[in-house]
């Protein structure tokens, strides 16, 4: 059944932020409990000579079977992880319920298993304050919605839901399946908020002034090429060539001031805790001292990068929205943006100059962008209308190396913006491809590739030419459009 959420602010008095200040502590504790315990039953199991010897197998569903019972053995599963914190739970029930409790739990084996199945190279606790949320198994017991009001263990707090919210309103009728209690700092103060999981669909909204539908999605199929800082799109209807969250600013500079200001702070304020060539000192517990300036920089660094985050996620929502009403069949090409992130292992030598190249890659302008954010939300709102977003092989398909004309593979260099052979530009040009891929998705129809292609480039260079006046305007675009 499907489901969507609902953020509704908490209207909390101070006693009661004291409150859940204090339980989100509890939390915390629990959380790093169960985590501690995760690694002595993992690093146990590592150790046996069991382990040894199925980690010498070679992959497939036997190898992945005999892991399985091995995890069963040494207790690395969901529900031992619910018995183990059963007791832990008793110490706290007066603030944690044994749904909340038995949900931090999966909540941590879920982040444990990363690091089982070699996604993650190691799992992190958390620090005191970094515990921001948690949440029930359902409405009728533990952390619950009702008449209007949160209710947790002796806590009755109000919601705010504003009169002219018509959203709100209507999405408040729909059953709520469990709620969430989000903690959130703005401006340098905690708000509380909660989330309730709703049944069904979310409500469509409507325009005050027409009173039509805001959301539709359309017919046909729609190619995407998404990159780091950029996204192509190609329709039978439209074909655009974007910068992703254009309104987001680069904060970079700004995190860089605020995060120099906090090395200086927390220098001065704990000087002892420093060596004379400036490293920490290690292999002492150390005391960190926190100044009031210290904390209003911390939270001045924190409520930008809140600010940024919720910008970013606005204009995806609409970018999305924007997709989704061009075509139902929608087509991206799988990209690990993981890897992207990380810093190259190999040492290069720039050939011109004799320098070692910078082993820095896509971190920042990925986390300024966050592609992978978009294809989530594009995929979630497709969802509402029973379809999802196809990825295609990107090994088989090869769009950006393909030519639908002669049917040949050929290497391009990324410097390459454009196919001068057919005057394309090229990110565009592979969205078109993408658009025309078989049901299989390992494979370009070259025969639909050249019955839409004129219809393509009739949009093509009616886009070319809105990024061009962009430019004589004015306007800096990305340099890796090409424009």
């Amino acid at each position: 059944m499907s489901s969507y959420i609902l953020t509704l602010k908490l209207d909390t008095e101070d006693f009661q932020e004291d409150i859940l200040s204090a339980r989100l502590a509890i939390a915390r504790n629990i959380y790093n409990s169960c985590l501690t315990e995760l690694y002595k039953r993992y690093n146990h199991m590592r150790e046996s000579k069991q382990y040894k010897k199925i980690s010498q197998l070679s992959k497939g569903k036997d190898r992945n079977k005999q892991f399985n019972q091995l995890n069963n053995k040494y207790g690395l599963t969901e529900y031992s992880l619910h018995n183990f914190v059963k007791p832990i739970q008793k110490h706290f029930k007066d603030n944690i319920d044994s749904f909340s409790a038995q949900k931090i739990a999966t909540r941590c084996f879920g982040a444990f298993q990363k690091l089982m199945f070699h996604i993650a190279d190691k799992v992190h606790f958390k620090k005191y304050g970094e515990m921001e949320s948690v949440e029930g198994k359902s409405n009728k017991t533990g952390i619950r919605f009702k008449d209007d009001k949160l209710v947790w263990n002796g806590l009755e707090i109000d919601i705010i839901i504003k009169r002219i919210d018509t959203y709100a309103q209507k999405a408040i009728k729909d059953r709520v399946k469990y709620c969430r209690i989000v903690r959130k700092m703005i401006r340098g103060k905690y708000k509380y908020y909660v989330q309730l999981i709703m049944e069904g669909l979310p409500q469509v909204k409507t325009d005050k002034e027409t009173g039509e539908l805001r959301r539709n999605i359309g017919l046909g199929n729609v190619g995407i090429d998404i990159g780091t800082r950029t996204i192509a799109i190609s329709s039978k209807n439209d074909v655009k060539l974007l910068e992703l969250s254009p309104e987001v600013e680069n904060i970079q500079n700004k995190k860089n001031i605020l995060q120099r200001k906090l090395d200086r702070q927390r220098r001065s304020n704990n000087s002892n805790n420093f060596n004379e060539d400036g490293t920490i000192k290690s292999e002492i517990k150390l005391v960190w001292v926190k100044s009031k300036k210290y904390l209003r920089a911390q939270n001045e660094l924190r409520d930008i990068q809140r600010k940024q985050a919720s910008i970013r996620k606005q204009s995806h929502e609409k970018l999305a929205t924007f997709i989704i009403s061009l075509g139902d069949r929608i087509l991206v090409e799988t990209m690990q943006f993981a890897g992207l992130q990380k810093r190259s292992k190999k040492t290069t030598i720039n050939t011109k100059n004799g320098k070692v190249n910078k082993k820095k890659r896509f971190g920042k302008s990925l986390a300024n962008k966050a592609p992978s954010m978009l294809i989530e939300i594009i995929n979630r709102k497709l969802k509402y209308y029973g379809v999802e977003i196809l990825k295609v092989n990107t090994g088989k398909v090869k769009a950006s190396q393909y030519n639908h004309f002669t049917g040949e593979y050929n290497n391009k260099e990324l410097k390459d913006r454009w196919n001068e052979d057919i005057k394309i530009q090229r990110d565009c040009y592979s969205a078109f491809l993408i658009m025309n891929v078989e049901n299989d998705l390992e494979l370009i129809n070259r025969e639909l590739c050249k019955k839409t292609y004129d219809n393509f480039k009739t949009l093509h260079d009616v886009e070319i030419n809105r990024l061009k006046e962009m430019k004589i305007s004015g306007i800096n675009l990305i340099s890796s459009m090409g424009i």
